[in-house]
């Protein structure tokens, strides 16, 4: 932790920007930290008064110019509503590495700053994006005894750190005789303050170095493909196969019409258009179909995927087409439009 000395920054950087910056902050009084490859504001900032703001309520900000920073940026994303921190992502030679994320007070002014600063032009010719921050919450955690149990680990996560939600256990793809352990947090800040502690070493879980890393979205499919039981997170109405009981939950008055909606959203929005990839994956004799489906949409952040079992019907769409609807459900369900 060190605090923005004028000495860090190469004199070729941008003088006149540096010296802006510089001047900013001796007449605002802001303080900025640089840990670890970015700048930080708040977290929370002086005066602030209660507990951190929930999850939902930070936006992602990219396509910046290298060599514009927080005496430019916090003021723009103050005037939308009220800040608890501000990242600024930099290099080591002192410029910023063109990404930043905003934490608000509230997931209100979050969307509103999605809504107000998305496309915005800080520079004539230079438009930012902002959407919705994707906060990592879960941890993978590889190298644990085989003998050892999920319960006892719970026990000594909750010793290492606070937050812990849940803790699923895995044989290792990576270690023969090994587990990983999937674990869930309430919050990015206490996945990443445990992700700290862990890394540090805990020598009550593990006698061996453990390999503690934010969980991976290709290990995170791996990991449940490997599951033997159907996932039936998206099942909306019928009886998944393998699956030992019916869900019965009315279907969305969305589903049919999900992918109109997303590209829509993604219009107005000016997110890009969503890019679906599908595949089915497994066949079931009473005509279901298993398939991993992805979407990439070019303003978000990272592609979202999972699985879903659909229904192979004599006519009208296809399993494949019906998967995308599923997936376009949850994504309208994820950007907060339904």
């Amino acid at each position: 932790r060190r605090h923005l000395p004028l000495q860090t920054w190469p004199e070729s950087i941008n003088q006149v920007n540096k010296t802006a910056l510089l001047t900013w902050m001796k007449e605002t009084g802001i303080d900025l930290v640089q840990i670890n490859g970015q700048r930080r504001y708040g977290g929370p900032p002086p005066g602030w008064v209660g507990d951190a703001p929930p999850t939902g309520s930070e936006v992602f900000i990219g396509k910046l110019p290298q060599d514009v920073y927080e005496d430019t940026l916090i003021p723009l994303f103050q005037s939308v509503g009220k800040l608890y921190e501000f990242r600024l992502m930099m290099t080591f030679s002192g410029l910023n590495r063109g990404f930043a994320y905003a934490k608000y007070g509230s997931r209100h002014s979050a969307k509103v700053a999605v809504s107000a600063l998305n496309n915005f032009e800080v520079r004539k010719g230079c438009s930012i994006l902002v959407c919705k921050s994707t906060e990592k919450c879960e941890l993978s955690m590889d190298g644990l005894a085989a003998s050892l149990s999920r319960k006892h680990l719970e026990v000594l996560l909750q010793e290492a750190a606070e937050g812990i939600l849940s803790v699923t256990l895995y044989p290792s793809p990576f270690q023969k005789r090994a587990q990983l352990a999937v674990l869930k947090y309430s919050s990015h800040r206490a996945a990443a303050m445990a992700k700290k502690s862990l890394m540090e070493g805990n020598k009550r879980i593990s006698e061996e170095d453990l390999r503690v890393e934010w969980l991976k979205p290709d290990l995170k499919q791996k990991l449940r493909c490997s599951e033997e039981k159907p996932s039936v997170t998206w099942l909306t109405r019928g009886k998944c196969p393998g699956s030992p009981k019916e869900v019965h939950a009315p279907l969305s008055p969305v589903l049919g019409k999900a992918l109109e909606l997303l590209d829509a959203l993604c219009r107005r929005r000016r997110l890009g258009t969503p890019l679906f990839f599908t595949k089915c994956v497994q066949v079931n004799r009473n005509g279901w179909l298993r398939f991993w489906c992805q979407v990439v949409i070019p303003g978000h952040p990272v592609p979202l995927s999972g699985f879903t079992w659909v229904r192979q019907d004599m006519a009208g769409a296809s399993g494949h087409d019906k998967a995308k609807d599923m997936l376009a459900m949850q994504v309208l369900s994820v950007l907060g439009e339904s």
